[in-house]
């Protein structure tokens, strides 16, 4: 298998203009180069097909999407017709030429569109029909809530959403200091987000930092305007603020005295050892639960029992006395000295976590979607908060505009047949196939050929690939998890050949990487903590299970000097999400995650560090120096998707040891390595070529089907070499030996008990792979011949094997 070029190269636009070309992949065809850009569109999968190898992508176009890109350029060309001086000043001063820090065409797309679905003239958006999120009947009828304007722009991972928040910010406030009579403005902005290392990132955008605002470290609002933006609030916060908090009177609980709302919930509840709350999921003793069922308190809809019959978990009805929404919003805002203000502009930051759910009861593939049942119904309880959270600030404040913003708005599941589908109210796309003909991210690299000569390699969907492999016992029965050991005794392979290239890629980074001393990070994302903590001893410690070979990546082991690889939990994500972590273990974890790829802190204007809340004190309490905790980790084990706004830009290798049930779950864990380290752009104004390889996400910009129709894979042209007839008694003859014996004096004895088997049958485990971009083909598939080159990976890039 040799590496080849089918096309020059993937980049072929510039990232600050809207793309001129696009490549044009179908199945059987050479690559093309198509001028213009690529029409809007995503690829569907029904829900009820299946997994992700077993169900069709089908191109589906996003009209609304491509309507208001065509209104919207002709509104350029016509120099903006219906806008304010305020925008005209802006939009000229975001597009003006010899900028410092020059706006990429993707926010400025963003922005734009924004603008001129609020300024343009009527003409303009003529048939221009955008749903409205309506709320369920009853609560409209019971909750008094009411469907208020959402506009969302599909943002590819590292095009720079923070940017357009604060272009986007700076637009309304101005708008309205400047004319305060326009209710189209307003000047308080709400942004809400998934967590803590969000929120520290966005604090940025809050005007009242002066000089240290993202309106000037980017040059988004010229000098003389700050004072006015300044008359502007923008508030960050995160999305549990918005739970309704249970209440106390005098000391009392409110259920006994009857104060705040009552509040009827539906939730499930853990039978265990002892009566506590965590990650927002409640657990009962066994005789704490009889008395509550007992005094009226509980009213149990289902059981589930343990394998030996014992009661392990319950869903019940229960009501709780909570703040009303009037109190609920007050805190949430009129704290932040917002007081009586109306007519709020909200951001949703990664909005794929807020949605209306319409479905009570469990998805079938929600426990391989999210690992367990107890992650899925996180993920659902986070929508309905959040969503119901601005429902009330809309009922009490009013939100002029709700803009979501995130590289995969799509509704993840019960919402019925919408699943795997976009919101309705997505008004711009620059997709992630988009961003990598752009330059804006670096080209993820994943499998596509291997030697076992299957039309899907193994390596594209490791999970997929072992399973068929296991005995029933090694699987863990229908409903049970496999044992980590045989997962890790097919995974060590794939796994041992990315560590390989990725020691590869360190060794060039210490000799070209000149001044820059980050290491390059290898991240294993698997299913659940049990297998974790498999691979990491194995990477970690190199102490493999029985009958797993030691690797040799020595960079990899843990040393009392230097911490190399770390193991992060799903329940420490959770946990720390808020700020409230339950230990110091958890929080000094969370300060590790947050800092892989970073040699130092951030400084103010006078040099000094700018330390997380309670970083110092936690350093020295466990006796340790005070720069980022993360900079030496070399390698990630992960059970979950790490964490949302997590912005390493060190990330060169992932490997996927878990279902992958969806396409957003898909481009989350490679969007953990898809930002640039860098934004060099060369002569002929096309950015440099950044690659990470994927092992084991079957990620593909789309769904991916292994159609059995389809051309079969390109294979390496053989040739029969053979003697002419004419020189027959010149021929050479190369016998077919089964070994070499060598007779040597000493004698060599193996204890054949210690030493691991290994079997490498290449039709099984494929010892070589050929990765490539992923961009999709007209099918939805990724292509051997779209752009980029081909890489080969194998078993020569580590030592692990003699």
């Amino acid at each position: 298998m040799n590496a080849q070029f089918e096309v020059p190269e993937p980049i072929i636009c510039s990232p600050y203009e809207e793309p001129a070309f696009h490549w044009h992949l179908e199945e059987g065809r050479d690559p093309e180069k198509r001028p213009k850009r690529r029409p809007a569109s995503y690829f569907y999968r029904e829900p009820s097909r299946g997994e992700e190898g077993e169900a069709a992508g089908v191109a589906v176009a996003l009209p609304l999407v491509n309507l208001v890109r065509e209104r919207l350029a002709q509104w350029r060309t016509d120099g903006y017709p219906g806008s304010t001086r305020t925008t005209l000043e802006l939009l000229n001063y975001w597009r003006r030429d010899g900028r410092q820090h020059r706006l990429f065409f993707a926010q400025l797309e963003a922005v734009e569109t924004i603008v001129f679905l609020t300024e343009a003239r009527r003409d303009y958006l003529q048939g221009i029909d955008i749903p409205a999120d309506e709320p369920s009947d009853r609560q409209k009828a019971d909750l008094g809530y009411k469907a208020f304007r959402r506009y969302a722009c599909k943002m590819a991972t590292g095009s720079g959403k923070t940017t357009v928040m604060g272009l986007l910010s700076a637009w309304s406030i101005l708008n309205k200091v400047h004319d305060r009579g326009n209710a189209r403005y307003s000047d308080v902005v709400l942004v809400v987000c998934p967590n803590v290392t969000i929120r520290s990132r966005l604090a940025e955008i809050d005007p009242r930092l002066g000089d240290a605002s993202l309106y000037r470290t980017r040059d988004l609002v010229h000098q003389d305007l700050m004072k006015d933006l300044g008359q502007g609030r923008v508030l960050v916060t995160n999305w549990h603020v918005f739970e309704p908090q249970g209440i106390q009177a005098g000391g009392v609980s409110s259920k006994v005295v009857k104060a705040g709302v009552r509040q009827r919930t539906r939730e499930f509840i853990t039978i265990g050892a002892k009566t506590t709350t965590a990650r927002g999921r409640r657990y009962l003793t066994h005789d704490e639960f009889e008395r509550q069922v007992n005094g009226g308190m509980l009213t149990v809809l289902e059981r589930e029992e343990d394998k030996d019959g014992n009661l392990s978990r319950v869903y019940v009805a229960a009501e709780r006395y909570v703040e009303s929404d009037t109190a609920l919003v007050k805190r949430v805002l009129e704290r932040e000295g917002v007081g009586g203000k109306q007519n709020i502009l909200v951001f949703n930051d990664e909005a794929h976590h807020a949605y209306r759910i319409r479905k009570e009861e469990p998805d079938p593939d929600e426990v391989d979607l999210y690992g367990d049942a107890d992650d899925a119904e996180d993920f659902y309880k986070e929508a309905t908060v959040w969503v119901e959270g601005l429902d009330r600030i809309h009922k009490l404040k009013g939100i002029n505009t709700c803009i979501d913003l995130s590289a995969t708005p799509y509704f993840l599941g019960r919402v019925g047949q919408d699943s795997n589908r976009p919101f309705p109210w997505v008004v711009s796309d620059f997709s992630l196939t988009d961003a990598i003909e752009s330059g804006l991210v670096k080209i993820p690299q994943l499998a596509v050929r291997d030697t076992s000569g299957a039309e899907v390699p193994g390596y594209f969907n490791v999970w997929r690939w072992i399973l068929p492999k296991l005995t029933p016992a090694e699987r863990g029965g229908k409903k049970g998890s496999p044992k980590p050991e045989a997962i890790l005794k097919y995974a060590n392979t794939p796994v041992a050949m990315l560590a390989g290239l990725w020691d590869e890629v360190r060794r060039e980074w210490e000799n070209t990487h000149s001044g820059d001393p980050r290491p390059p990070v290898f991240i294993v994302v698997c299913k659940n903590t049990a297998i974790a903590k498999a691979v990491y001893e194995w990477l970690g410690n190199n102490a493999p299970p029985t009958g797993i070979p030691k690797h040799y990546i020595t960079e990899f082991v843990n040393t009392a000097e230097r911490l190399n690889t770390i193991r992060v939990d799903s329940k420490v994500v959770h946990e720390t999400d808020t700020g409230h972590a339950k230990s110091d273990e958890s929080q000094w974890m969370r300060f590790t995650l947050d800092t892989v790829g970073k040699t130092a802190w951030p400084v103010d204007r006078q040099g000094r560090p700018i330390y997380p809340e309670g970083f110092e004190e936690l350093a020295a309490n466990r006796h340790a120096g005070l720069h980022p905790p993360g900079r030496d980790v070399r390698c990630i084990v992960s059970v979950g998707m790490l964490t949302e706004g997590w912005d390493c830009n060190t990330v060169t290798h992932i490997v996927g040891l878990r279902p992958f049930m969806s396409q957003l779950l898909c481009e989350q864990v490679v969007g953990r390595g898809l930002r640039r380290s860098n934004y060099e752009v060369r002569d002929n104004g096309l950015m440099t070529e950044e690659v990470a390889k994927v092992f084991g996400v079957p990620f593909q910009v789309v769904p991916f089907k292994a159609n059995a129709t389809a051309a079969p894979a390109e294979q390496s042209t053989r040739h029969h070499v053979y003697a002419l007839p004419g020189r027959a008694r010149f021929e050479i003859q190369f016998p077919r030996v089964e070994g070499y014996r060598q007779a040597i004096r000493n004698r060599v004895t193996v204890n054949w008990d210690t030493v691991a088997p290994l079997f490498l049958d290449p039709l099984k485990i494929p010892p070589e792979v050929e990765m490539k971009a992923s961009l999709p083909t007209n099918s939805g598939r990724p292509s051997l011949t779209g752009p980029g080159q081909l890489a080969r990976v194998d078993l020569n890039r580590t030592s692990s094997y003699g």
